[in-house]
């Protein structure tokens, strides 16, 4: 599930992220400090002359280098309040930077991890693989059947392969969200094992698209419908082989920092959370550069 997280002030509701709030402090405190120590030295270099990257480089020596005392205290708190009362549009400037710099960090871990567990990723040899199983760009995706943004993503998903005939599809059974959503994975998980591909293909579309609970009563009529009996697949469902595949899901999203669900991975690159068929295509097409 993407995490969102904003704070509500007296005056509304401001929509930042924590690491903006975090980044916020961090530029007060360091454009205050960097006012504040360089307002007395004619030679000095201002952050009227400063990017905002550039003043956050400065004061980070700074910080490092100047003694703190009750006097500083003082005379820091004043300079922060008046410097950011007159120039509020730096705070958000030097968050901007802050973000970007932390979204190219993720960015660059994930590859790295990514990179680490390709194998289990692309070619784990027990999750069903579906459009062009000889595509040139493979598409991971870890979901729960009570995921209510997985179930907006199956149909974007859908859209997605009918437009790319040259994409890999994988999915990767993650159930996070209680009972039924196991229950209905290993349903899932059972049907391929039992009948195939095909056969699991349905359950997935099926089990995506219910909106009611997942309940043995209703599994029992999708056995029906998918032409299975249902004693086999409720034996199946409690075997040691469905455990081990959730079990090495599980693992595998703990090794990738995963949490939450619908999380994406698209060759090198992790999207965590809801993203539209159009999103999906344009990344492949940068991939394919």
């Amino acid at each position: 599930m993407a995490d969102h997280s904003e704070t509500t002030t007296k005056s509304g509701t401001l929509p930042l992220s924590e690491s903006a709030l975090i980044g916020t402090c961090m530029a007060a405190a360091a454009l205050g400090l960097l006012v504040l120590t360089s307002g007395g030295d004619s030679n000095a270099t201002t952050t009227d002359d400063m990017s905002a990257p550039d003043a956050m480089a400065a004061v980070s020596e700074i910080i490092e280098t100047t003694p703190v005392n009750d006097e500083v205290d003082a005379a820091f708190g004043a300079q922060v309040r008046a410097y950011l009362l007159q120039n509020p549009e730096v705070i958000f400037e030097a968050v901007a930077v802050y973000e970007q710099r932390n979204a190219a960090a993720q960015a660059d871990m994930d590859r790295a991890v990514l990179e680490a567990n390709a194998e289990a990723l692309f070619h784990d040899g027990y999750s069903w693989v579906g459009g062009n199983p000889d595509g040139d760009i493979t598409l991971v995706e870890f979901l729960d059947y009570r995921c209510g943004f997985c179930q907006r993503a199956h149909d974007e998903i859908a859209t997605l392969l009918e437009a790319d005939d040259n994409l890999r599809f994988i999915v990767k059974e993650f159930p996070i969200l209680g009972p039924e959503s196991e229950l209905a994975s290993r349903f899932a998980i059972s049907v391929l094992q039992l009948a195939g591909d095909d056969a699991y293909e349905q359950a997935h579309d099926m089990l995506m698209r219910h909106e009611g609970s997942i309940t043995p009563e209703h599994l029992d009529g999708l056995a029906t419908t998918l032409g299975l009996d249902f004693e086999a697949v409720v034996a199946e469902m409690d075997s040691e082989s469905v455990t081990d595949v959730i079990n090495e899901n599980h693992a595998l999203a703990q090794r990738l920092q995963i949490t939450g669900t619908p999380t994406f991975v698209m060759e090198s690159e992790m999207i965590r959370g809801f993203v539209d068929a159009d999103t999906l295509q344009q990344m492949a097409a940068a991939l394919r550069e």
